[in-house]
């Protein structure tokens, strides 16, 4: 078997090269990806929250409830049949949304999915923490959103940082649905180009390789960021007694 890597020198008939084509794919694999990381953020960190909340009041009730019916919707249903639905269903359901492009319903399919996984950590790392934290901070005379922000969340998100990194991980590879919808990431880029050329090989051993870098970044990057939350001084359990 010989490998022709000078397929991607080749026009595609569009006036570029395939390996031009393919970094535009990489621009639109990192573009979802990193969109929908942020959907997931916010709206599972507020989902995350609502689930947490203390039971004193109706309102608190209701929100809770909600949450919990939003985590288990989206995590319950396969991410392809959820783009399938944002892409096909719901504009019809919707005419509205007949004019959203569908790199927006793509973001919002992956943001909601993983959002649902962002959550379910969070109500773990929150409730995971001793009730003390929470009774010190009302204690204290903090509302119920100082306790969040100064007291609970920080403590939080330094307990569930490493499960994240994972799903920011999954996140990224998870992207390669789009090409279901006809958005030219790197899985949909493959799969044409495998087509026109024959030279499937040296296309799909490329991707694999954008693919790992990319991971490898986002690790590096979580990996920075988990770094920089740790408290000064603080001896973690798996590096006592390192000697280091």
């Amino acid at each position: 078997m010989t490998l022709d890597w000078q397929v991607f020198l080749q026009d595609d008939g569009g006036g570029r090269t395939y390996l031009e084509w393919m970094f535009e794919a990489w621009g639109w694999t990192l573009s979802v990806a990193g969109s929908a990381w942020v959907v997931a953020m916010v709206s599972g960190c507020v989902i995350g929250v609502l689930r947490t909340l203390p039971p004193d009041n109706r309102m608190n009730v209701w929100l809770t409830r909600f949450a919990n019916v939003w985590v288990e919707l989206f995590r319950n249903i396969p991410v392809l049949v959820q783009i399938f639905l944002w892409y096909f269903v719901l504009p019809k359901v919707f005419p509205a949304m007949q004019q959203v492009p569908g790199f927006v319903l793509v973001v919002l399919g992956l943001g909601f999915f993983t959002s649902s996984r962002v959550a379910e950590m969070l109500r773990a790392g929150i409730q995971a923490m001793p009730r003390g934290q929470r009774y010190a901070a009302m204690a204290m005379g903090f509302t119920t959103w100082q306790t969040y922000r100064y007291v609970l969340l920080p403590i939080a998100f330094r307990t569930i940082w490493p499960p994240l990194t994972s799903e920011s991980m999954n996140l990224l590879k998870n992207s390669s649905v789009a090409f279901a919808v006809s958005i030219a990431e790197l899985t949909m880029y493959a799969m044409q180009v495998q087509e026109e050329t024959s030279r499937g090989i040296e296309v799909y051993l490329a991707v694999t390789a954008l693919y790992t870098v990319s991971a490898f970044a986002v690790n590096r990057v979580m990996a920075f960021v988990e770094r920089r939350m740790q408290i000064p001084g603080l001896v973690v359990a798996g590096n006592v007694g390192g000697g280091h």
